[in-house]
């Protein structure tokens, strides 16, 4: 007879603070506090709550000082952020361990639980150019590619325009990302046309529209 188990998935909080504002930051970590403050599920969290509380106020003060664009008010309060995040994270690992993966005993710490579903792949939006500017030297173009989020690599051709707008054959070159790319070799006073495409998970997006570019 077949034994089915049953599967616990572990509870994980959601810790990472990058792209997050100050006051978002502050208003997490402010919710966690509260959370875990006279919380009977979590007697012993190992950095003192009062300690906390003192790094959050700190924080604040300190969010508001920095305000004026001061130097060392910016460094004082990123300085006290990163505090935070490293006690924030102390205690995250700790709910996680005393909760014994009950999400209802997780919930009541204040942290958020960080999703398992992962998020499928989405096609890419259409590439394009940010800009094609001339370069330093004469047969030189500047080229930038637009940043995309999900995008791997970049493929930009350029074809020369012959008589009667007739294109030349294709040069393709990938960049791994958006920087600036100086491309030499191209015809003085030379008509160009030039493409981009992006390569996501899912495969290329169409080529953009054609850009002309002139070449000095």
């Amino acid at each position: 007879m077949a034994t089915i188990k049953n599967v616990i998935k572990k509870i994980k909080a959601k810790l990472g603070f990058h792209g997050v504002s100050d006051s978002d930051e502050l208003k997490a970590a402010n919710t966690a506090y509260n959370g875990l403050l006279n919380n009977a599920a979590y007697p012993n969290p190992p950095v003192p709550l009062p300690a906390f509380r003192q790094a959050l106020d700190s924080f604040s003060a300190l969010i508001v000082d920095a305000e004026d664009g001061g130097k060392k008010s910016i460094s004082a309060k990123n300085k006290q952020r990163a505090a935070v995040s490293k006690t924030y994270a102390l205690l995250g690992h700790y709910v996680e361990a005393t909760c014994n993966d009950d999400l209802a005993t997780f919930n009541t710490s204040g942290f958020t639980a960080a999703s398992s579903t992962r998020t499928p792949s989405r096609p890419l939006a259409q590439a394009k150019f940010s800009s094609i500017d001339r370069g330093p030297n004469s047969g030189q173009s500047v080229v930038k590619v637009e940043s995309q989020t999900g995008a791997i690599a970049y493929d930009v051709h350029y074809a020369l325009e012959g008589t009667g707008g007739v294109l030349g054959p294709w040069t393709l070159m990938t960049l791994t990302s958006p920087k600036k790319v100086t491309i030499s070799g191209l015809t003085p006073a030379g008509t160009y046309q030039f493409q981009v495409r992006a390569l996501g998970k899912l495969g290329y997006t169409d080529w953009s529209p054609p850009m002309t570019f002139i070449s000095a």
